[in-house]
């Protein structure tokens, strides 16, 4: 809705700034003087006709239609013609001129064609390809449950990812990855958001899933047994025609979150606008160091253990990775995850720019593009992520950051368990005071040099 607003706003100011021009070049044309005369604010009707626009596609269910572009755009040319048509309607009372209606109407067109192909470049079916998809477990293998995972997989739109079916009655196989004792376990593993209970027939069952539910923190929906009865609409959610009833919705502090993404972005272009020349410099001193790249480009595990590719300034030889594997039996750290004070693969220039964390520096443009945050737990690397135990992959639930709790408290602690316990505090106490605190706490640590 925010978004829809902002373009429709969009759409008002382009055409503001195209008749500036136009007065100019042509001063006798009466038709681009409308508005030295004209009883309105460009900026008042844009507020006014973003707002009709965004609430009719709210009330029409726009920003819930499971029918795909097509249904979409059908309810985008409804509300902007309505909206449209009320405008006009509303100054043409007041007295404005045929050439206002006419503004609207071109203005309205070109709302509708931004809307439209906002829409056809974000639609919502490639949900999975910005990682924006809820991740789904169904307990119960019957006809009811197969028709949800059907729907679900037919309607992309809806946003939702079968990871397979929990039954205590069927066979492992076709979707059936485990039974219900199991859903504690299945969870972590998928990194499970939701869980949808199957038209239960065991009122102990459906007990013991919402409790567990609750502990685990997901979502709960539960299929009903009404009895061939229709449900109130607005009471429940759809899928492929069975009903659905929340039983259970995991709050999550969104104001927060957005504002934590609103100070990355922010930040992350502020800081590489600022460190431009540095960050230049440091590519030339590597590039005369030592053959190879200047940036080192690696996949890490993102949240919910989505690949992305990590930026970093390369610090060892081009063969690094090769190296790696003989010298394991060498790391210094307890854990999957390997580290050597004193790595015979890092170059000359690589030690300095580990020791005041410089090579981390692009990972800022990671930051602008959603893949990390300023602060959070550190991506590790996949074959890292490939030891982890099932209670390491808490970690993978929030978004990895340039620096951490971990990073400010006990980078040099070879212990990889205390590296998950205060990942898995950062989590559980999480705040925006917490990640002021903890950049504050990388600057001083950063000025010291106390990386390596």
């Amino acid at each position: 809705m925010a978004a829809d607003f902002a373009l429709v706003a969009l759409g008002w100011l382009l055409m503001g700034a195209c008749l500036v021009p136009l007065r100019t070049e042509f001063p006798r044309v009466w038709s681009f003087k409308y508005s030295a005369g004209a009883p309105m604010s460009l900026l008042g009707v844009a507020i006014l006709h973003a707002a009709l626009i965004t609430l009719l596609g709210y009330t029409e269910g726009l920003h819930r239609v499971e029918g795909g572009r097509s249904a979409q755009g059908w309810i985008v040319g409804k509300a902007v013609l309505w909206a449209t048509a009320v405008l006009c309607l509303g100054y043409t009372l007041q007295g404005a001129t045929w050439v206002t209606a006419g503004l609207f109407c071109i203005v309205g067109g070109l709302n509708f064609g931004m809307l439209w192909a906002w829409r056809c470049w974000n639609h919502e079916g490639d949900a999975e390809s910005r990682g924006d998809t809820r991740n789904v477990l169904i307990i119960g293998a019957g006809a009811v449950g197969r028709r949800v995972a059907e729907h679900a997989r037919q309607h992309p739109s809806s946003g939702r990812t079968i990871c397979g079916f929990l039954d205590d009655d069927k066979p492992l196989g076709r979707g059936v990855i485990g039974r219900t004792v199991d859903l504690a376990r299945i969870a972590r593993k998928e990194f499970v958001d939701e869980v949808i209970l199957a038209a239960p027939r065991k009122g102990e069952l459906t007990r013991w899933v919402v409790e567990e539910a609750r502990r685990l923190r997901l979502d709960l929906e539960v299929v009903p047994e009404l009895f061939g009865c229709k449900p109130v609409e607005l009471a429940m959610e759809g899928a492929g025609g069975v009903p659905m009833i929340c039983l259970h919705a995991e709050r999550l502090p969104i104001t927060g979150l957005v504002l934590k993404r609103l100070i990355d972005a922010c930040g992350a272009v502020a800081a590489l606008t600022v460190l431009a020349p540095l960050l230049a410099a440091i590519a030339l001193l590597i590039k005369l160091d030592s053959p190879g790249p200047v940036l080192y480009c690696a996949l890490r595990a993102g949240r919910k253990r989505r690949l992305f590719r990590c930026f970093k300034f390369r610090t060892m030889v081009s063969n690094a990775d090769e190296l790696k594997y003989r010298l394991r039996e060498n790391n210094e750290r307890s854990g999957p995850f390997f580290k050597m004070a004193a790595d015979p693969r890092i170059t000359r220039v690589g030690r300095y720019l580990r020791r005041y964390s410089l090579d981390e520096l692009p990972q800022l443009w990671n930051v602008v593009k959603g893949e990390m945050s300023l602060v959070g737990p550190r991506p590790h690397p996949l074959d890292d992520v490939a030891g982890y135990r099932i209670e390491h992959l808490a970690r993978l639930d929030v978004t990895p950051g340039i620096t951490g709790l971990w990073q400010v408290k006990a980078r040099r602690d070879p212990s990889f368990a205390r590296g998950i316990a205060l990942d898995r505090e950062y989590i559980r106490t999480w705040s925006l005071a917490s990640d002021v605190r903890i950049l504050l706490m990388t600057f001083r640590a950063v000025l010291c040099g106390s990386g390596q």
